[in-house]
Parts: structure tokens; sequence; C-alpha cells
């Protein structure tokens, strides 16, 4: 029925309607979770899997310079940085799928002509390129995990979806050091180039369109087209719901996101903490992955290939924690809010930051001072495998507070904090070869440690303490009253999603 205006408000078809990505079955969402998955774990691989190649590509190319061999692997980040700016905001005017598999597709050809290049030049400016199409996942994934799951599902496939990007520069090297041994550097960027060809192909059978004022505003376009002319004439307009808040036309929606993510991130101290936090660690990842080489080739006098495998110790530390972190952290959630009468918080992710906030300064401190010293090489790697454990319990915790904070706008939150955290991927490994010659492995680990605990430590406290007092200050946080509506009907069939889930276990 119209309003008194004459305006036709299309809404779901109540809270059983197939169309909410909400109300999807189990396997419907997990088939495009996994996707986009394996869309944010491809895009870092290559993104590190080029580092122990690096040497031979500066021989092969005429890169004469310790930074430029350097850029080329993290200027891929800079791509990372500029990215989400614009590929955030165009999946909330054309939709997530659309972007996300557009942007694959660009990734797709500039790293398959990273393999042809034939100067200094073109590497890194390919790979600049290919970093822009890369991008994608990290801005836009987050956001299609806040359009499927509700809070209590929401942990499990976010724990998932945040290990990829940190577990694929840790996998990318592995490989990337056999590569280079023996093969060509070429086939560093040819053989991901394959594996990216299946993401897209599974892309286009299993990932759905998730962004709901995109679904509504298509399903408007098929009721205008459908709907009889005379019985049309009965009303002054046919909007979607989301339209009585924010206008939905092109230039208004993406003037407003392309600033949103700066907005946000200074006048959110939440998104401020974690996004220098969430920085720092993924600057320090580079850091590592960039020095493992070095570290093993002067220390220990290891081959690439043989090198290259301490990049395991690093993916086991993350692998693990982030198992034990899936299966705890919706139960840890669902128990704060059994004890908050029912009703949940975003602050019941933190308590996972806690471990990991004091294992990463631990790793640091064992991995650098067993390096300086040149104790056997398993205490190193223990050490890497503390700090990769570290890195994703802390990691997971930020992320999923994030997206249970700024559900609707959770692109524009991520895409904020991916930025800084790019900028900060791109910058460390610049600096870090001349800090490790000047301090030394053990005062270089030391200094990062100190900083992971004046960053880190802190914050699970100040926002189990303050958190919802920061919260309720926000304009962000508020929702609209379209989405209210819909939270609602998505919380009261969240027995049927589980009875869904019991069932379909059973019957596997």
């Amino acid at each position: 029925m119209p309003d008194k205006d004459g305006i036709l408000w299309v809404d779901w078809d109540g809270p059983d309607d197939p169309e909410n990505p909400k109300q999807w079955t189990y396997k419907k969402k997990w088939a495009a979770t996994l996707v986009v998955s394996s869309f944010t774990f491809i895009s870092p691989v290559c993104s590190s899997m080029v580092a122990p190649a690096t040497l031979e590509i500066a021989k092969d190319l005429g890169l004469t310079s310790s930074a430029l061999t350097a850029m080329v692997t993290s200027i891929f980040l800079l791509g990372y940085v500029i990215g989400p700016l614009a590929l955030a905001p165009l999946s909330e005017i054309y939709g997530r799928s659309r972007v996300l598999q557009l942007a694959n597709l660009f990734f797709l050809a500039w790293n398959l002509g990273c393999g042809f290049a034939q100067t200094k030049s073109q590497i890194l400016a390919f790979r600049f390129l290919a970093g822009l199409g890369g991008s994608a996942p990290l801005a836009v994934g987050g956001g299609v995990l806040g359009d499927m799951w509700l809070p209590e599902q929401r942990g499990k496939a976010i724990s998932i979806y945040s290990l990829a990007p940190l577990l694929g520069p840790v996998i990318g090297p592995v490989c990337g050091g056999w590569i280079a041994e023996r093969s060509t550097w070429r086939w560093v960027f040819w053989s991901t180039s394959m594996f990216c060809v299946v993401v897209q192909i599974s892309g286009i059978f299993f990932l759905r369109e998730t962004f709901a004022p995109v679904l509504l505003d298509r399903k408007v376009n098929r009721l205008k087209k459908a709907m009889d002319p005379e019985k049309a004439n009965n009303y002054t307009a046919i909007k979607s719901v989301y339209e009585s808040k924010i206008d939905r036309s092109w230039g208004f929606l993406f003037t407003r996101s392309m600033f949103r993510p700066f907005i946000m991130f200074f006048q959110e101290p939440i998104m401020q903490l974690f996004g220098v936090y969430m920085a720092f660690l993924y600057g320090l990842l580079y850091v590592y992955l960039t020095t493992i080489p070095r570290i093993f080739a002067e220390v220990y006098h290891e081959t690439p290939g043989i090198a290259g495998l301490h990049y395991m110790a690093l993916g086991l530390g993350l692998s693990a924690a982030s198992q034990f972190n899936s299966r705890a952290m919706d139960r840890i959630y669902v128990y704060f809010k059994n004890k908050n009468n029912g009703v949940g918080e975003p602050e019941f992710r933190l308590p996972s930051m806690l471990p990991g906030s004091i294992m990463l300064p631990i790793g640091l401190f064992i991995s650098g001072w067993s390096a300086q010293n040149g104790v056997h090489w398993i205490a190193v790697d223990i050490g890497m495998a503390m700090v990769g454990a570290g890195m994703i319990l802390s990691w997971q915790a930020m992320q999923t507070y994030l997206v249970d904070t700024f559900t609707l706008y959770a692109a524009s939150a991520l895409a904020a904090t991916s930025t800084f955290r790019s900028i900060a991927g791109f910058g460390f490994p610049l600096f870090a070869p001349a800090m490790y010659r000047t301090l030394g492995y053990g005062k270089g680990d030391s200094l990062l440690a100190c900083l992971a605990i004046a960053l880190g430590c802190p914050a699970p406290f100040l926002f189990w303490k303050y958190g919802k007092r920061i919260r309720a200050r926000s304009s962000f946080t508020q929702k609209p009253v379209a989405h209210e509506a819909e939270a609602k009907e998505s919380e009261s069939n969240i027995k049927v999603e589980n009875t869904e889930k019991i069932v379909g276990e059973k019957e596997a």
C-alpha cells in the first residue's frame, strides 16, 4: 500500500523472503563466504610470492637500488592504499559481487602482465596496477559477510575471511622460493594467474549479490517493468525502503561514500586505535616476509628454497590460532550475550585479543634474539609461530568488532583500515633493512615488541570498559529504520538457520 504521499515503499516480502541474504540457506552462505575468502587469499599470495625472487628480478631487469628491489614486493600494497577508496563506494552503488569480480579480472590481467615485464618501470607499474584490482576483496569482502551473517554466526565466517590476507603472504613465499630456485621468476606470476582463473570461475557460480539496498533497488526496477501502466499511475513513485533515509543516486552515493572512510576514521576513536594497530600488524607481517630470506641466508646459510620453508612456521601460528579462535569467538559472544540479558555487544569479540596482544611481543623477543645469537633455527621458528598466532588473534577480534559496530557501513570501515594498514605494509619493508643493519635482529625486534605492547595491550581493556559509551556518540553505528526492521526479522529466524545447520550436519 502507498503512503500518504502516494509513494509505494518496496521491502523484503516478510521475514522469510529468500531474496534477503540473511535468510539464505546455510550452504549458500558458506559457498559465498569461501569464494570471498578465496578472492582475499589469492591477492596477498601474489603480493608476497615475489619476495624470494626479488634478487633474480633485480639482476634481470637492472634494479641496482636495495629500496627499488624491496619495492617490487611492497609497491603492490600501494595499490591497496588507493583501490579501496573507490571500490568500497562502487560496491554500494553497483553491488558487492559485480565490483569484486570485475576488480579481480583487472588484477588478473596486470598480474599476468608482470610475467612479461621487460624493464624495471614495467614491473613496478604492472605490480601497482595489479594491487589496485587485488585490493577489492579487502575493501568489500567484510561487507559481504556482514550482509549475510547474523552476529551470533558471524565470528567463524570472519575468522576464515580474515585469515586469508595474513596466511596468503606466508604461503606465497614458500612456493615462490622453490619457483625462483628451480625455474624463472616469471613463473611466479604465471602460476598465480592460473589459480586466479579458478577463483574467478568459482565466483561466477557461487557468489551472488548480498548488499540489501542494491538488491531492493533491483526489486524496484523489476516491479516497475512488470507493473501495469494504469496501476502504476496510482503511485507518485516506487522506491526502496532504503531511499526513505538516503538518496540512492549515483552522484550522491559515490561522493558520500568516497569521503566516508576518511570521515569515519577521523571521527571514530574505535577506528583510530584499531586502525593504527592493524596497520602496525600488517607492516610487521611484511617486515617478516622481506627479512626471513635474509635471516636464513646470512645467519644459517640456507638456499632460497629451504629458507622459504621457514615461512611455514609463521603460517602454522596463523592457522592454529585462527582455527581455535573460529570455534571460540562465537561461543564467547553467545556466553556474554546470555549474561547481558540476551543483548549482544561488539565488545564481546574482544577477549581473544588479550592473548594475542601478549603472544605477539613474546614471539618477537624470541625470534629476534635467537637470530641475533645464531641459536638453532627451531627457536626462530617458534618465535615466528608465536608472532603469527598473536597477529591473527588480535586481527580477527578487531575486524569482527568493526563489522559488528558498523554493520551497514562495514565496507567503508574496512576500507579505511585497509588504506592505513596498506601504507604500513608498503613502508615498513623499506626501512627494515636499515633498521636491522643498525640495531641487529635482537634490538630491532625488541623495538617492534615494545611498540606492540604500547599499541596492543591497552586496547581490549579500554574498549571493554568504554566501548559502548564511545559507540553511543557515533553517527555511523545508528542503523536506518529499514535496517533495524531487517535485523529484527533476521534475529527472529536465527533458530531456523541453526536448525538448518544441524539437519545439514546430520545428513552429511
